[in-house]
């Protein structure tokens, strides 16, 4: 089937060559029968003249133009049209030789009136020539755009599909990490045998219900991503009992901006394995609000300065999603000193899904 469709192509380029050939010998006829009543002889003469043309030409489109001029070897095209040009020359000069002898009989008075001047019968040959090379040098330049879109596209993909496995060997880093720690605060209470255990239960199917059927999804709403915060929050509760003091403000002005899943967890995970209990109690502050499409998370609890935050793998990865998810749409700030660890994230998600 293919071989079939290559040689229908290769008969269809050849019959339009043909054509092209027909009507340029055509153009020939009228063209050096400028001044000549003998339709006959400018006939022949322009029949002498078509093997001249097509050499030239060919030798133009399928040799100097996409050898040299093309790869830019600019020396080598200058010589070798040089070396055309002069063989081109002197077969013209026989052309009129072949017009004197053979069509005039060594008469020049009879010749015909174009095919006495050189230049003239040269600019003819030549205007072909440049005619069909220009078209040539055109179609290569659309063909090389078209190239270069195609290898651009296939770049595009391949760096998305890359972009996409890296977000998924992230989250698969992430979600082991959050288990670990829901699981391990879990157990506690069932060695505890504590009354809150069953309830601890739910909350973690919750937990894991989100995991399963939202965290694999590139996007989800802001509202379900606060509901799986509340429900990790109260398992952190019933884990710190009295030693914990959480305060969460949500300000939201839309209810339908969406981000990446798991996006704030580590750094909540964070403020409660690292934060420090002072006075007996570990005070966590986390506020989310939106404006116009904007999420300004913020989240600071009590440290010291030899607590270590930013080597946690939940911190590292989730700074690594931001880069990926949200580039230049996100600005990340991180402070430490000796009383308080302070989170601040400025989101742009309406540009993520753009992009995304």
């Amino acid at each position: 089937m293919l071989k079939t469709d290559f040689v229908l192509k290769k008969i269809g380029q050849g019959l339009l060559h043909l054509i092209f050939w027909c009507g340029v010998l055509l153009f020939y006829t009228y063209f050096f029968g400028v001044g000549s009543n003998n339709f006959n002889d400018t006939l022949v003469y322009s029949l002498f003249l078509m093997p001249i043309t097509i050499s030239l030409t060919y030798v133009s489109i399928y040799k100097l133009i996409p050898d040299y001029l093309i790869t830019k070897r600019y020396f080598h095209f200058i010589l070798y049209s040089c070396y055309t040009l002069i063989i081109s020359t002197y077969l013209v000069m026989v052309s009129i030789f072949f017009s004197l002898i053979y069509i005039s009989n060594f008469e020049y008075s009879s010749m015909n009136p174009v095919t006495k001047n050189i230049l003239f019968v040269m600019t003819g040959i030549y205007l072909v020539t440049f005619v069909v090379s220009a078209f040539k040098l055109m179609k290569l330049n659309i063909d090389a755009s078209k190239k270069t879109k195609t290898l651009e596209t296939k770049i595009l993909e391949t760096q998305l599909k890359l972009k996409e496995q890296e977000l998924k060997y992230l989250k698969m880093q992430i979600h082991p990490h959050f288990l670990f720690n829901t699981l391990n605060t879990m157990y506690g209470f069932a060695l505890k045998k504590a009354d809150e255990t069953p309830e601890m239960i739910l909350k973690l199917s919750n937990l894991l219900d989100y995991l399963l059927y939202q965290a694999d999804k590139p996007f989800v709403n802001l509202n379900d991503e606060i509901n799986h915060i509340e429900d990790y929050i109260s398992l952190e509760k019933m884990r710190f009992n009295d030693t914990l003091n959480v305060s969460f403000t949500k300000n939201l002005d839309s209810e339908s901006i969406e981000i990446a899943p798991m996006l704030f967890i580590p750094f909540i995970e964070n403020s409660f394995k690292h934060g420090v209990i002072k006075n007996g109690i570990l005070n966590i502050d986390i506020s989310i609000e939106t404006h116009a499409n904007t999420i300004l998370f913020q989240i600071k609890n009590n440290s010291t300065k030899d607590s270590n935050y930013k080597n946690g793998i939940g911190l590292e990865n989730t700074e690594k999603r931001l880069k990926l998810l949200y580039p230049n749409q996100h600005q990340l700030t991180i402070k430490h000193d000796e009383n308080e660890f302070r989170v601040a994230l400025n989101l742009n998600p309406k540009s993520a899904l753009e992009n995304g």
